[in-house]
């Protein structure tokens, strides 16, 4: 018997994001500089037979359905490049708040791609795999290391891995989905200038808590212009007294604070869980996928 593969699949935070402009496709050139946190869906491949998925978890109905997943949509795109590419049953558990802005969605095809190297003996490093992971959605080829780097373009151009110090933090969304082509309706493009470089970003906590006070988020104020509550949860972080920095990742609506320590970081969700039992949070560490 096959032996079932497994693989986490973690949130993609944005630690900056910057719109650079509407390109005449659509889409939009972004620079974000981005980490992974340690929490996770968890996908598992039984290799063999039909490619299928069942999902379960308690935001396994806010996925739709499984027909219209990433996961499958993954598998699909890979399979246009590799004729007969063995698949299987995927099984995805599903812990990640859906359309929250930390690309959940995203990290499952990526897991989704990796899974199917492992069961086809392919390189991680298969240039079919990151065109299907393009093909797929913009912010899965970023999701296929989970490692801290800085993403722009639509997502297809990634700088190498780099190194910084692990980020205590308290992950809060409250509940309310956020679709990112609404969010960009509701954003007016401003064009500008690329301003990140691998070099620029501060490797100890206290430099780069002060980077990122100077480069936020472009898509906070389109984002509670959809949804006001992003506003709420906010001000709900900047009051909390020991927060280095808080702010929105991606289009919305989870939002995060930076904290010196752990004890911190843990003290931070459990007064915010008190405080709002209808918002999902959750103390994490941001830096590489672990």
């Amino acid at each position: 018997m096959t032996a079932t593969l497994v693989e986490k699949a973690c949130a993609k935070i944005n630690l900056t994001l910057r719109v650079l402009g509407r390109r005449a496709d659509g889409y939009h050139d972004l620079e974000s500089l981005v980490v992974f946190a340690d929490l996770a869906d968890r996908l598992a491949l039984e290799p063999g037979g039909d490619t299928t998925l069942d999902v379960t978890g308690p935001y396994a109905a806010a996925s739709g359905a499984p027909s219209e997943n990433l996961v499958l949509k993954a598998a699909a795109a890979l399979n246009d490049g590799i004729k007969g590419l063995k698949g299987g049953r995927f099984r995805l558990d599903k812990q990640l708040p859906v359309a929250a802005g930390i690309g959940g969605g995203s990290a499952d095809a990526a897991a989704a791609l990796r899974c199917l190297a492992r069961a086809n003996d392919l390189s991680i490093d298969d240039a079919r795999l990151m065109l299907a992971a393009l093909r797929t959605g913009a912010d899965v080829p970023v999701c296929m290391a989970s490692r801290p780097c800085i993403m722009s373009g639509i997502g297809e151009r990634l700088s190498p891995p780099l190194t910084l110090p692990p980020l205590h933090a308290v992950l809060v969304n409250p509940g309310v989905a956020l679709a990112t082509r609404d969010v960009f309706a509701a954003y007016k493009v401003m064009p500008q200038t690329h301003a990140l470089s691998p070099q620029a970003i501060p490797r100890d906590l206290c430099g780069l808590v002060d980077f990122l006070q100077a480069h936020g988020n472009d898509l906070t104020q389109a984002a509670i212009a959809r949804a006001p509550v992003v506003a709420e949860v906010l001000g709900a972080l900047e009051a909390l007294p020991v927060a280095l920095l808080s702010r929105m990742s991606g289009s919305g609506s989870t939002c995060f604070a930076l904290f010196a320590t752990a004890d911190e970081a843990h003290a931070a969700a459990s007064q915010l869980s008190a405080a709002h039992q209808d918002w999902w949070v959750a103390p994490a560490v941001l830096g590489a996928a672990p």
